[in-house]
């Protein structure tokens, strides 16, 4: 049976920039990047459609077929031409299509996936020749020729939320035992729990939680990943928010992943338990068109983020929270697309010393 050619097209996920007075393209759903010059523009958008080689080659007859033929191997290496119905090429439909209203400012969101992080084991002589040589910028900003008001100190005298606010740590130690299922349920419950709903004339019943989300639209999930949970199996699970439960999944958990998925910082494998956070962004971007609001899911991260804090520490618990994630694994083992659900933040919590 005779083959078919090969049809290739141009990735959707990609942008051009100029750096150090070079053109460049990058696929950044891919996190490739390529050296390009006008050329290869030309090559690119003639793949706007799919099309085959020697299509390529008939269109660009003024230049030698050598170097059409090397230009299309590049950019298939690159992943800026792409099989037309491979799974590269379904991936970045789903992109192009999920993602349309946040386009192209959304694409800061997956070239900031999978970054190379700084090895915990490396030496604090090696960290610090990273840093730029100039002094760090100032912690604090002042107005200068100002009048100013100083206020009154507060006193925090019997007050418990402001104790609980001001005892607030993070935490890289633990004591080996278990933290209770209760402790557990309550962390999740007041963090991600639905509180109760409210009725809306545009949207009918919206639910509500102890942290805001912007138009009530709550695009954020939460996976536990229980190490030392006394009162439940080591495992992964999704919360349930709207039923208060937890959903057993086959992904794996160990010490030792957990250690993984936050780029091998030794103190994550000793937590009794994280807290993987994720968004569904079809959520948020279903009210707000606008690239804007991407941010808005970040911060609503961050509200989620220090009220888990926060209670754990009522709870007398030792919290800790980091960015420093191998996104696509994680994603991977909790059967997440990476698309329309990705992770964003994951916190722990263990027993304190």
């Amino acid at each position: 049976m005779e083959r078919k050619p090969l049809r290739l097209r141009s990735a959707s996920c990609q942008i051009a920039y100029w750096q150090d007075g070079e053109l460049r393209i990058a696929n950044y759903l891919a996190r490739r990047e390529f050296s390009a010059n006008s050329a290869t523009l030309d090559v690119i958008r003639f793949f706007f459609a799919p099309r085959t080689i020697q299509d390529a080659l008939v269109e660009f007859r003024s230049y030698s077929q050598a170097s059409v033929a090397r230009a299309i191997l590049q950019l298939i290496d690159a992943e800026l031409l792409l099989e037309y119905g491979s799974a590269a090429w379904e991936q970045d439909e789903q992109v192009k299509s999920s993602w349309r209203p946040w386009l192209p400012e959304g694409a800061f969101h997956f070239m900031t996936k999978d970054t190379p992080y700084v090895r915990p084991d490396w030496p604090i002589e090696r960290r610090l020749k990273l840093l730029p040589a100039t002094p760090a910028p100032p912690q604090f900003k002042e107005v200068r020729a100002a009048d100013v008001v100083p206020l009154p100190s507060h006193r925090m005298v019997g007050d418990t939320f402001f104790k609980t606010l001001h005892a607030r740590r993070t935490h890289r130690d633990f004591a080996r035992g278990k933290i209770s299922l209760e402790s557990v349920s309550q962390l999740l419950q007041t963090t991600w729990g639905v509180q109760g709903y409210f009725r809306t004339n545009a949207f009918g019943k919206l639910p509500y939680k102890t942290s805001p989300s912007g138009g009530a639209r709550h695009p954020g999930e939460v996976y536990l990943m229980a190490l030392r949970v006394d009162g439940l199996e080591t495992g992964t699970y999704h919360y349930e928010a709207n039923s208060h439960r937890l959903a057993r999944l086959p992904a794996r958990a160990s010490a030792r992943l957990a250690r993984a998925y936050c780029v091998d910082q030794p103190y994550c494998g000793r937590a009794a338990a994280l807290f993987i956070m994720t968004a569904v962004f079809a959520r948020t971007m279903w009210k707000y068109g606008r690239a804007r609001a991407y941010r808005v899911v970040l911060l609503e991260a961050g509200h989620l983020c220090q009220t888990f804090c926060l209670t754990a520490t009522r709870l007398g618990l030792a919290p800790f929270s980091t960015a420093a994630l191998k996104d696509s694994l994680i994603e991977r083992d909790l059967g997440l697309d990476g698309i329309s659900e990705s992770v964003l933040y994951v916190a722990g919590v263990g027993l304190r010393q």
